[in-house]
């Protein structure tokens, strides 16, 4: 991708949309669907959930500057919290030349059949384990797609639960589901276990589900922020805020939701399920104690490293990435040909956010940079309509005083200024 991006968030929409189609190879129908509030019908939105009465709409950006594998990507974000898009790519800048590093494991997800009145684990246990061959066997008669492609069934485990209400055998099912997310093939597979499963042990299934706690589904990424860019300082200041999340839940609660800021703008925009990949994160998170989803360190030059690690369970087929038609044109963009890749793309993304976050707070304080790009919307709350809103919003930031009170000042300001022409 050789088109230059430099400078992209201070053209005007119409600039952007062309230099998108230039080097992403949309056509027009698709560029106007990008912006053609209706791109989702009605019609397909009532088949996609329940009882629906209309369309929500999240402004889509693009993140720019990222190098992942030494290949360059514009990666969609939909989102509406002012400044995530410019963190991300303000944060892949950075990172340049070399960019990010990434790898993930194979979509493997977890697929969970209970059992309860189970009265001799160790026997009930051997008793699923000798059988193992056929149960895959049994679990692979489902999907013969997903076989072809080199997915299914692969191994199974049994675990002890013990809680209030006895013993419990829980059956853990490990499938390669390829390029979907994997729930509903997971699901399918775990209904059908559990009839034999029951006959062979006299044990009683209840749940039967996938969990998205996909710890054989991870994804990594690593990027170097040099010394000379960041300065000491700013390095110092972030490893401070590192260890100040490893050792605080209250600081890491709030940490993690700024990976999330980036990986969930991501899936939402490719049309993934973004509630699981957050409680797949979050849950891994407190494996041993809440802890933060990424690491920093200081190499032997004294440059930054950052790395993320979390399961990160994402499709290209399947559900809304197919349904929805803006999802299938964020694919498009993105370029990428597998879920392995598009869950690095999200870490990668989750990980610059962070980074972007924790500079800002050390450098000037969260909120100059956000308040900043806040100021349109302030200026929309108080009353502010078309070429006002940047007026209002330019004079706020002039001013430092990016408030809703100002903003409605201003707004009368403004209109009787335009009375008087």
């Amino acid at each position: 991708m050789k088109t230059d991006f430099s400078g992209f968030h201070k053209l005007g929409l119409n600039e952007r949309l062309a230099i998108l189609k230039k080097a992403t190879g949309l056509s027009t129908r698709e560029v106007n669907d990008l912006v053609n509030s209706g791109s989702l019908d009605i019609e397909i939105a009532d088949i996609m959930i329940e009882n629906v009465i209309g369309v929500m709409h999240t402004p889509m950006g693009i993140a720019v500057n990222f190098r992942v594998n030494g290949r360059d990507y514009l990666i969609p974000m939909c989102t509406e919290e002012p400044s995530v898009v410019a963190a991300a790519s303000h944060a892949a800048k950075l990172a340049l030349p070399s960019g990010f590093k990434a790898e993930s494991d194979d979509p493997v997800m977890i697929g969970q059949i209970q059992l309860v009145g189970v009265r001799d684990f160790e026997k009930v246990k051997d008793i699923i384990m000798s059988k193992r061959d056929y149960i895959l066997k049994a679990a692979n008669n489902k999907d013969s797609v997903m076989l072809t492609l080199g997915g299914g069934a692969k191994d199974i485990e049994v675990r002890k639960v013990e809680t209030e209400r006895g013993v419990m055998a829980i059956v853990h099912v490990l499938v390669d589901v390829r390029d979907a997310m994997g729930a509903n093939s997971v699901n399918t597979i775990c209904e059908t276990l559990s009839p034999y499963l029951e006959e062979i042990t006299g044990a009683r299934a209840r749940l039967r589900i996938i969990s998205n706690l996909a710890v054989y589904r991870k994804a990594r990424a690593t990027a170097v922020w040099r010394k000379e860019d960041l300065g000491e300082d700013v390095i110092e200041g972030i490893l401070d805020a590192y260890h100040f999340a490893l050792n605080d839940p209250f600081r890491c609660a709030t940490n993690n939701k700024g990976v999330m800021n980036g990986i969930d703008a991501v899936l939402v925009a490719t049309g993934n399920d973004f509630r699981a990949a957050e409680a797949g994160a979050h849950a891994y998170a407190a494996l041993n104690g809440y802890k933060p989803l990424t690491k920093y360190e200081k190499d032997k030059k004294g440059n930054l490293v950052g790395s993320i690690e979390l399961p990160l369970a994402v499709g290209l087929v399947g559900g809304a990435t197919k349904t929805n038609p803006i999802a299938r044109i964020s694919l498009k963009i993105l370029g990428v040909k597998s879920s392995k890749e598009l869950a690095e793309i999200a870490a990668c993304t989750g990980l610059a956010n962070n980074f972007a976050a924790l500079r800002a707070m050390i450098k000037e304080g969260i909120q100059k940079g956000h308040m900043k790009l806040h100021a349109k919307n302030i200026a929309i709350m108080a009353g502010a309509a078309g070429n006002n809103v940047y007026e209002i919003a330019s004079r706020m930031i002039q001013e430092s005083n990016i408030s809703v009170s100002r903003a409605m000042e201003l707004v009368k300001i403004y209109r009787r200024a335009g009375r008087k022409r």
